[in-house]
């Protein structure tokens, strides 16, 4: 026999005791200080006295706080002291309900909602996904607690109110910019805490640790402003990387290798949009976080450079039946090193900052190059060179490494996604890889081409991309390292002359300094361009 005591014979008592008839009890009794019946055997202080002959009971008390008050007598006398849930009820099976709560006919509670001991969620009412009804408190009739939302211990919520979720302070989120950005990617309500995050120096870019399973908090997100002084219109930014990133996790589940880890995964927000807009009208976006994974600023050995250049190669090859065409150009003419020329011309001839007196060397350096300047140009322009997607940013931080395998993982930084060519990426990567110094030291005696870090990233981005790689592109390479690194100086020394613009520096001679560790790299390139080809064409053989 199913028995229970049920604490108050009022109204509330009398909607309990149908209820729990639904849920099979048929020996049901109430303790009750004024009503009078045959089902009425006591008052509310003989619950003590009727432990053991009743083992299961409820406080069914329209008043919150009489409602708590009885529930927590029973629970420390020792009954059993269940939720109660009319059959007409739809609660989740995530959902938490304690001791003593009561939800009436057709309510609903859903998805990882708590409701609180002695709280009644009455007829009618809604209680949204992860909120928390607080101890005591009562939902009214049809009464609405949208998503997130939190009704306060002992509160009363009216017949009919609607309970919106109020935020809460973030640990971390010191601008009203990104406490907005983390709600409007649906973090607000669980994120722990955020922290800056990265090296970068373009975008701000923060880690979003939540609570784990384990119970410790851990980063599962990066979410990141955009700066729009670079990229101007983010969303045709967003729309690229959506676009390349989705198309990559096809291709590296077809591999059998792990699309979570082997490309960033972008998320909408909750209205579904590519990007959130904050109250300046910055963009923000966000991304999975890849546990496991290392970046490195710089090269610190030659397998390191070796595994950049296969990871390169890979991302060109993964993308090699992507339509570059249809990306967007965010940067116009980004390495149409003829226009870049044209824009160096421009910067000396106005001088502005009057300081083509102090370079008159290395401006002479950029002009007697001005016919290299186009030769790669000319070849994609007369249909010799095809467009790819290319990443254009080729650097060594702009990879994550497995920090158990040391193996490249995972190409990131991919907001200069666009067409171009195949020799622009590697070049760049030669440019930034195969140098023996930092790109702004100012001893020239310690600034190399290095032939033999050369020859290893040869070899790896063959070895991942030769199938893909026409014959013309592959005699490209070597130009593309010549004039990607011609192309930088030149940027560089444009800066300088137009007054440190563009590029951040840290005393007067810094974009001068940076320009002529690049033409000391292109002159060496110069002298072994024959090798460098030679190179090119007898690792294509190998590899074939």
């Amino acid at each position: 026999m199913k028995k229970i005591l049920i604490l108050g014979a009022g109204g509330f008592g009398q909607m309990v005791k149908e209820t729990a008839e639904q849920l099979g009890y048929d020996e049901i009794a109430f303790l009750d200080d004024a009503a009078k019946g045959s089902a009425v055997i006591g008052k509310c202080c003989d619950y003590s006295s009727r432990f053991g002959e009743y083992q299961t009971a409820v406080a069914a008390f329209g008043n919150n706080n009489t409602r708590l008050y009885w529930t927590n007598r029973l629970l420390e006398k020792g009954y059993e002291v269940p939720p109660i849930v009319h059959p007409s009820a739809v609660v989740s099976p995530s959902a938490i309900l304690a001791p003593g709560c009561f939800v009436m006919q057709r309510a609903v509670v859903n998805t990882h909602s708590q409701i609180g001991r002695a709280a009644l969620i009455n007829s009618g009412a809604v209680v949204d996904h992860d909120s928390t009804v607080g101890e005591g408190a009562h939902v009214g009739l049809g009464s609405i607690v949208k998503a997130n939302a939190t009704v306060l211990p002992g509160k009363k919520v009216e017949e009919g109110e609607v309970v919106f979720a109020a935020r809460r302070k973030i640990e971390g989120a010191d601008s009203r910019a990104l406490e907005d950005a983390l709600y409007a990617f649906g973090f607000g309500t669980h994120c722990s805490y955020v922290k800056p995050f990265g090296e970068g120096h373009i975008n701000e870019t923060y880690a979003v640790y939540m609570p784990s399973e384990n119970g410790k908090d851990e980063p599962y997100y990066v979410i990141q402003r955009l700066n729009t002084n670079v990229f101007k219109e983010p969303g045709k930014v967003m729309e690229n990387i959506y676009g390349v990133t989705e198309y990559l996790r096809k291709v590296i589940w077809l591999e059998g290798g792990d699309p979570d880890r082997e490309t960033l995964s972008y998320i909408k927000t909750k209205s579904g949009d590519n990007y959130f807009e904050d109250h300046e009208g910055l963009p923000w976006r966000c991304s999975n976080f890849i546990e496991n994974s290392v970046c490195y600023q710089m090269v610190e050995n030659p397998e390191q450079f070796y595994q950049s250049a296969r990871s390169f190669g890979h991302f060109l090859k993964q993308l090699g039946d992507y339509p570059a065409a249809s990306l967007y150009e965010t940067i116009p003419d980004f390495h149409n090193t003829p226009k870049r020329f044209q824009a160096f011309s421009q910067a000396v001839q106005r001088d502005v900052k009057n300081r083509a007196r102090l370079c008159r060397e290395e401006i002479q350096f950029v002009l007697d190059r001005e016919k290299d300047c186009g030769v790669l140009m000319e070849q994609l322009e007369q249909g010799k060179l095809p467009l790819r997607v290319t990443h254009n940013d080729t650097k060594l931080n702009n990879i994550l490494f497995d920090k158990d395998t040391g193996k490249g993982l995972c190409i990131i930084d991919l907001d200069t996604i666009m067409p171009g060519l195949a020799a622009n990426d590697f070049g760049d990567s030669i440019r930034f890889g195969a140098s023996t110094a930092e790109e702004d030291e100012k001893d020239l005696q310690k600034v190399h081409f290095d032939l033999n870090l050369y020859k290893l990233y040869v070899k790896g981005y063959l070895e991942m991309a030769r199938d893909v790689l026409t014959p013309a592109e592959v005699k490209s390479l070597p130009w593309g390292a010549r004039l990607m690194t011609l192309e930088c100086g030149m940027r560089f020394l444009a800066d300088f002359l137009q007054g440190d613009v563009y590029f951040k520096t840290a005393y007067g001679e810094h974009n001068l300094v940076r320009a002529r560790t690049q033409f000391r790299l292109v002159k060496e390139m110069e002298e072994q361009f024959e090798t460098m080809c030679r190179i090119a064409e007898e690792e294509t053989k190998l590899n074939s």
